[in-house]
């Protein structure tokens, strides 16, 4: 299911990577899902995909996170436990941490993390090269690293301290960060599997590297099962060869670096 309402603009690629990956796909609104929950019973991953939901007209992801939280909550949780996949993409990662389905949402210290505005203070839309953490994300099981785009205006991760940033890290959440190009390339470094919350942090990705500034270069968490993930770069667009912005010098290669985090989610059901 690719779940959509007002605002939502990158559905159709979403479903397009989803298609091309060997799944069976429905765009589905979310006044559908509020008038008929079970629906949600005939799908085995749901996606929220990136655009503006609502206009973001109170917060990237706000209103679409309420309607979840308020009125989805209880089928959601329930796909959630039976053992099914969730993605959230750029506005889609907005929702899922404003919606709780993400972290789990401490009711007396607040949420654990927010999607603040971007640190450079504009919208940003550019390339990035991300590192991968840990083995814990079912979506991105045997890829080591990417090279995405992104274009979000509020994307920089900020924990509510460093106590729980470091806790996230401890449980394997933190599982996609933004790298410079060599450490893209070696696979590892200070976004490696063996780097600590206090290590990235000691050792930020500088602008524009790290386009938003997000804290330990954060690009994208799961939850502690590894089944839900929400990130800020696109992958459903680098799909193909072509999408890269220098294919026709030569870079880049077949499929694009995004199609296999969707592999991996068709190939979990297999």
């Amino acid at each position: 299911m690719i779940l959509r309402a007002p605002g939502t603009n990158c559905d159709r690629e979403s479903a397009f990577a989803f298609d091309c990956a060997g799944a069976a796909t429905d765009l589905v609104h979310i006044n559908q899902v509020l008038e008929q929950p079970k629906v949600f019973e005939q799908y085995q991953i749901l996606c929220l995909p990136g655009g503006f939901s609502y206009g973001d007209d109170i917060a990237s992801g706000r209103i679409l996170g309420n309607q979840i939280l308020h009125h989805l909550a209880e089928p959601l949780q329930k796909f959630k436990s039976d053992g099914k996949l969730i993605l959230g993409i750029c506005n889609g990662f907005q929702i899922l941490i404003k919606s709780g389905l993400l972290l789990d949402d401490d009711a007396t210290d607040g949420p654990p993390a927010t999607l603040d505005w971007n640190v450079s203070g504009k919208f940003e839309d550019r390339w990035v090269h991300l590192s991968t953490a840990g083995t814990n994300c079912v979506f991105l099981n045997g890829i080591e690293q990417m090279y995405l785009p992104v274009a979000h205006g509020e994307g920089q991760f900020v924990p509510r301290s460093d106590s729980v940033l470091s806790q996230l890290d401890a449980n394997g959440q933190l599982v996609l960060r933004y790298a410079n190009a060599a450490i893209a390339a070696a696979g590892n470094g200070v976004n490696g599997a063996e780097t600590t919350a206090s290590d990235a942090q000691s050792s930020a990705v500088a602008y524009p590297a790290n386009p938003n500034g997000s804290a330990g270069n954060v690009a994208g968490i799961c939850d502690t099962t590894g089944r839900v993930f929400g990130l800020m770069p696109h992958p459903e667009r680098h799909i193909d060869r072509t999408h890269h912005p220098r294919w026709t010098r030569g870079e880049g290669q077949d499929p694009g670096d995004g199609l296999q985090l969707f592999v991996n989610a068709v190939d979990y059901f297999k």
